[in-house]
């Protein structure tokens, strides 16, 4: 009897033992799956960026170093200072995105001071207010500040009108060489990039060193100078260099302008021999390497970061709250840039619906018909209809990659995730028309990709342009959600046997949706207007985005800048439809998604 109670213990240990070796062993086996998956999907996104994003750029560069016969030779880069028109291009191209830097600074700097330091009324909504031109894109706006700030535009008529000027007289804002013009466009489209980084700045300086400071004599500017300065140092380093990496190879503006003695649109206009001129190659890779060199510049003024403060310990910066006339004034500060920087987009509105302008402070005369032409004309309703499929598609691709990038960032432990979050906001500081350039040297006859050239179909090149460099606002929404859901929800849900893929997808990913939705709208809103890739990869009409579209109507004689005019209006109504639905769908602070 003794015995089979012995042997049923015996069972029953054994069973006990044999489950807790199953549920170790399933347990180490789903281990070991998930692990494998993360290190296939950590070497899928490598290989993505590798393929579609290092590899275009290095085969551009490498274009401008080999000759024919594919020896190294450096005739090709000396080529391009030794010709006055080619460096004349370069030493424009330094200036714009000089002058735009500084005069975008100085418009941001004031901003930033006074909304860090001051509550006045209305300053939540003038704030959200001050990020609108970056939302617009100045490619469309140059119509509207044309027609303003021209020598026969509105501005010099209402100076006529107050007797400031004789009738003949202009002044010419824009500038001879329209320099001036296209920087002051660029300054108020970007000085929101600067003004979000140095906000961001700011907030986060320890007021106690500025009070340690007060206590030992060091006031006002001298404060500011020796304290602040220093500590703000990284915010305006960040912004700057992406403020002029963007409008030292901007290409929109300057073509809407007219204006051709610049890098940009030299290398726009030479994609048409690009399978035998080296010479584009040749300016891709110094447009390249100045950028580069630039941003080494930035990082030497910048000097040693500062040391790591202590941080708030529980103190929030001073803020004085301003009533009576002197809130009225910072408001009104506030306003008037606003409506300055929105100008450009008044003036959009204006030409579209006006039946002539010209001389006059207003339209004479305004007209509904530049709309039902814009729409009928065969250029518009297709490129409306491609935009829409390429931006679907690449949306559709910066959600699952995006997903998959901060997940490795924020959720695994793996080697190289560092790697991985740089080369996902890398696409932030490289020129967009350089990538393009890229794309076309990987595709073109003879190479591995030809298949893919865009002269017979720009599908998939588009789709993965918009992709890459739209994918840093999806991942920086998607991490900010995977840091605020608590990773214990995951870590439950896999110790009652869920597979790691299983919680992500039940559990995390329904949490963040908010998150992943503000990132991919606005993905999909800045890849309907992309600008550089439009017109560079898509070469026949019948794939045109709405971007070149608009191009193309800006160059028809008569009625052309009308209709490129109200297309330009549908696209904003757009654009601010979907920047409304993604503030409203976070909750929070748009401008948190363009801090770097």
């Amino acid at each position: 009897m003794k015995s089979v109670f012995r042997s049923q213990e015996l069972n029953k240990a054994a069973s006990g033992a044999g489950g807790i070796l199953r549920r170790r062993f399933g347990s180490r086996l789903r281990e070991s799956v998930a692990s494998r998956g993360i290190v296939t999907l950590y070497l899928g996104v490598l290989a993505f960026f590798g393929l579609f994003f290092v590899l275009p750029i290095a085969i551009a560069v490498r274009g401008a170093f080999l000759d024919q016969s594919g020896a190294l030779t450096l005739d090709y880069i000396r080529e391009i200072f030794r010709n006055p028109i080619y460096l004349e291009g370069f030493i424009n191209a330094l200036k714009l995105g000089v002058g735009s830097t500084l005069l975008g600074f100085a418009i941001a700097a004031p901003l930033a001071w006074i909304s860090e330091r001051f509550e006045f009324p209305a300053k939540r909504s003038l704030s959200a207010c001050l990020l609108l031109p970056m939302m617009l894109p100045p490619f469309v706006g140059a119509i509207g500040f044309r027609q303003i700030f021209g020598q026969e535009g509105a501005v010099n008529a209402l100076l006529r009108t107050l007797g400031w000027l004789d009738q003949n007289q202009v002044i010419d804002w824009i500038g001879a060489g329209r320099e001036w013009g296209i920087i002051s466009l660029n300054a108020l489209h970007l000085y929101p990039i600067l003004y979000l980084n140095l906000v961001a700045a700011l907030a986060n300086v320890d007021p106690v060193l500025l009070e340690a400071a007060e206590n030992l004599g060091c006031t006002g500017i001298r404060r500011t100078w020796r304290i602040v300065v220093p500590l703000i140092m990284p915010g305006i380093f960040a912004g700057g260099s992406i403020v002029f990496i963007w409008a030292f190879t901007e290409l929109g503006v300057p073509l809407m302008f007219d204006y051709y003695r610049v890098t940009s649109v030299q290398i726009f206009n030479g994609l048409s021999d690009i399978d035998s001129n080296p010479l584009p190659y040749a300016l891709v890779a110094v447009t390249l390497f100045g950028s580069a060199l630039i941003y080494m510049i930035f990082r030497l003024l910048k000097g040693k970061s500062p040391p790591a403060m202590p941080g708030r310990g529980g103190h929030a910066g001073p803020v004085t709250v301003l009533a009576g006339v002197r809130g009225l004034l910072c408001s009104s500060f506030f306003l008037a840039i606003c409506m300055l920087s929105l100008l450009p987009q008044l003036g959009v509105v204006l030409v579209s619906f006006s039946r002539d302008w010209y001389r006059t402070i207003l339209p004479r005369s305004f007209t509904l018909q530049h709309y039902v032409f814009a729409l009928g004309n065969h250029l518009t309703v297709p490129s409306i209809q491609n935009s829409l499929v390429y931006a679907s598609l690449s949306t559709v691709l910066d959600i699952l990659l995006g997903v998959i990038i901060a997940y490795l960032v924020i959720r695994t432990k793996i080697f190289g995730r560092s790697l991985l979050d740089a080369l996902a906001m890398l696409p932030l500081a490289v020129p967009g028309l350089i990538l393009a350039f890229g794309y076309l040297a990987l595709t073109r006859r003879g190479s591995l990709l030809s298949f893919l050239d865009p002269v017979r179909n720009p599908l998939v090149l588009l789709v993965l342009a918009y992709t890459v460099r739209r994918i840093p606002y999806v991942v920086r929404s998607a991490a900010a959600g995977f840091e605020q859901a608590s990773v214990t929800l995951e870590e439950a849900a896999q110790s009652v046997g869920a597979s790691p893929f299983r919680a992500l997808t039940r559990i995390t990913l329904p949490l963040i949706t908010a998150n992943l939705f503000s990132g991919s709208v606005l993905a999909f809103a800045f890849a309907m207007l992309e600008v550089s890739d439009s017109l560079v990869l898509a070469q026949k009409q019948t794939d045109y985005p709405i971007a070149k579209a608009i191009y193309e109507l800006s160059n028809i004689l008569g009625e052309g800048r009308y209709l490129a005019a109200a297309l330009g209006v549908w696209a904003m109504v757009f654009l601010g439809l979907t920047i409304t639905a993604a503030s409203r769908s976070i909750g929070a602070k748009l401008g948190t998604l363009f801090r770097i």
